[in-house]
């Protein structure tokens, strides 16, 4: 594979800095070398956090992202970061979790798009939050996301 198509990443190779803000981080994106082709991309985040826009307290969540390529594929250092700088914002769970499908939707511009939110409970309930950007391409293979509901998950 050509080096070409990775060279202009800025973060992957070296040390680089949590963003401060969602709004801040950056998604690189590198051209898809299997375009035309149907397949399935699983990121699974199981510790992910936020803050409670009310209280400031931690929230945390295992979130299932997945996406069927168009052109682009996500970097996944920059996703990495860009998950990471939700650490310090406070949002609801239902508006982090639509917003991360939303700007990976913008970015990318997937075939198809969907994440599960598996937020772990504050006062006792927890809240899963679902979101896809349509139906799933004709002959996808889908699999389960595999994260039962709230039983003490571990």
């Amino acid at each position: 594979m050509s080096e070409t198509i990775y060279s202009g990443l800025t973060q992957l190779g070296g040390k680089a800095e949590l963003p401060n803000s969602p709004e801040e981080a950056v998604l690189e994106r590198v051209p898809n070398p299997q375009k035309g082709e149907t397949y399935l991309v699983r990121f699974t985040a199981p510790e992910f956090t936020s803050l409670c826009p009310i209280t400031g307290q931690p929230d945390f969540a295992h979130l299932m992202i997945e996406y069927v390529p168009g052109d682009w594929l996500v970097e996944s250092k920059s996703l990495k970061l860009f998950l990471g700088s939700f650490r310090n914002h406070g949002a609801f769970h239902e508006d982090c979790t639509v917003a991360i499908a939303r700007r990976l939707q913008r970015e990318l511009s997937p075939r198809w798009i969907r994440i599960g939110g598996y937020w772990y409970p504050r006062g006792g309930i927890p809240i899963d939050v679902f979101w896809q950007s349509g139906e799933p391409p004709k002959g996808l293979w889908l699999p389960d996301q595999g994260v039962p509901p709230y039983r003490g998950r571990g």
